[in-house]
């Protein structure tokens, strides 16, 4: 069991190992694609391994839970996954023609691969100071790829994405200690049982603030989202792409898995602070894209906007919301990373983003704009496709949960999507180029038009699919929401035989030994 779960982090890493011995020349490149492809069949058969025994857990090193390393797959760390995997493999065929010998000479693919392996390694560990050196695995391959290639502006986004990244990190280290100090466990399983003990519930509650701030930067809600606009649109389309599609997925993650499994001592108080924080991330992410005039940079600050609705999921705290979160989480990585990829190819035959100095595509380029379409009315919630259900489902559980101006607030912002949507149409693809230029797929090489244009067909056919047969997809968000809201079987599957006798872990058994 425990190679199923290993797996997809080791694959990425090996991956990475082969694509820096083989940088220099057009090997390098393959191996990420078939790495990226083995990440894939790797998480698809966790996830058929979950989908067939529930929760699984394996320790490393054969040391037994909670001290020892655990990788453990729920539902939601198992579709994660899967979407990682997705994404990865759209955006190594992409990288094929998006990313230039230079930047492959620098270590593209191989950073790129340990970015992958980090992402899925945040998924999968059942231990917070595990979570927070997966966190810094992200970082560092991160800002390589953010500053790849030197440019004056990469290097001002990279250092404004860095410095704020490491305030949150020390923020995250900082809550870990002073959480082990208090319950001397930080295997999360055992968290779950262990801070139903702790006396100091003022002391816990700061804690939960603390970890709610460090995965909120990385997260990048409101107010601690300024990085994200001055970062992503810097790097190279592909960059921008796995970016856009997973990085701030994880802090949303590791925001769903705590605030759902360890702090739940006060919801009252700590998930009113999320109510807040998910409507003025909404609110400022939206009106930040309504400002912008880049296709990159409205993408970008809809990124902030789209985290509101997840975060307002996990604040609502109750199953249809939870239901909700999960079903946006995994239909936004597909639509984000899909809107980059298609502003990627805007750019190489119109010859910007700026949408001042384009024009034309939709004449030239039609098929161009029915593949930015699906995931542009995705995203701005139009039934039937994908971003309409998750939109339906969780405004309905805010009425439901009679927070009234949160879903007037949710249906607003939606409004305001719609309108950055058809101003990328307007601009872009409507007008004529201002320079006469006709921006033709077919300036592109055949083997170019093929490496870019498969994956972002793929992603829109993926999204259709969600959009118009969601039952499948909204079972397993229920499932996945009756697993968070009900941690017995993932405390079981960690810690096995060591919950069933109640055997001392944590602080009962440093108080034994002493």
């Amino acid at each position: 069991m425990s190679w199923v779960l290993a797996s997809p982090i080791i694959i990425p890493f090996a991956t990475a190992v082969l694509a820096f011995l083989f940088r220099a020349g057009p090997e390098g490149r393959w191996l990420s694609v078939i790495g990226s492809a083995g990440l894939l069949v790797a998480s698809i058969i966790l996830m058929v391994d979950v989908l067939d025994q529930g929760v699984i857990a394996a320790q490393m090193g054969e040391w037994a839970a909670p001290f020892g390393i655990t990788l453990v797959a729920d539902l939601l760390s198992a579709v994660m996954v899967v979407i990682t995997g997705i994404t990865g493999l759209a955006v190594a065929v992409y990288a094929l023609s998006d990313i230039d010998t230079k930047k492959e000479a620098l270590g593209y693919h191989a950073l790129f691969q340990v970015l992958l392996a980090g992402v899925c390694g945040a998924f999968l560990t059942g231990d917070l100071f595990n979570l927070y050196v997966w966190f810094e695995v992200m970082l560092i391959s991160s800002f390589g790829l953010l500053i790849l290639g030197g440019r004056k502006v990469q290097l001002d986004g990279g250092i404004k994405y860095v410095t704020l990244n490491l305030v949150s990190t020390i923020l995250f280290l900082s809550g870990v200690g002073l959480l082990y100090g208090m319950t001397g466990t930080l295997n999360m399983a055992d968290l779950h049982g262990a801070v139903q003990e702790v006396e100091n519930e003022g002391l816990l509650v700061l804690i939960a603030v603390m970890f709610m701030i460090a995965f909120g930067v990385k997260a990048a809600v409101f107010p601690l989202f300024f990085w994200l606009p001055a970062s992503y649109h810097t790097p190279a389309i592909a960059v921008s792409a796995i970016f856009a599609g997973l990085l701030t997925k994880v802090g949303v993650y590791a925001l769903m898995r705590t605030f759902t499994l360890i702090f739940t001592t006060d919801i009252a108080y700590t998930h009113t602070i999320l109510l807040w924080v998910a409507g003025f991330t909404m609110v400022t992410g939206v009106l930040g894209a309504a400002a912008m005039n880049d296709i990159r940079r409205i993408l970008s600050f809809h990124i902030v906007s789209q985290i509101g609705y997840m975060i307002l999921g996990l604040a609502l705290f109750t199953p249809l919301a939870i239901v909700g979160a999960v079903f946006y989480l995994v239909h936004h990585i597909i639509v984000k990373a899909n809107l980059f990829l298609v502003a990627g190819v805007a750019q190489r035959i119109a010859g910007s983003t700026d949408l001042d100095r384009i024009g034309g595509l939709y004449r030239f380029a039609p098929f161009l704009g029915l593949l930015f379409l699906i995931p542009a009315f995705s995203l701005a919630g139009f039934p039937p496709l994908s971003g309409f259900w998750a939109k339906y489902v969780l405004v309905k559980a805010s009425l439901d949960a009679g927070a009234w101006w949160i879903a007037a607030v949710a249906l607003v912002v939606g409004l305001l999507t719609i309108y950055s949507m058809t101003k990328i149409w307007g601009y872009g693809f409507w007008k004529p180029h201002p320079d006469g230029l006709e921006p033709r797929l077919s300036r592109l090489e055949g083997k170019d038009r093929a490496a870019l244009l498969t994956p972002i067909a793929a992603l829109a056919v993926l999204t259709c699919i969600i959009g118009f047969f969601p039952e499948p997809f909204v079972q397993f968000a229920e499932r996945s929401a009756a697993q968070l809201l009900d941690p017995s079987d993932y405390v079981a599957a960690v810690l096995g035989a060591t919950a069933e006798t109640e055997a001392p872990t944590g602080l009962a058994l440093m108080e034994v030994t002493e």
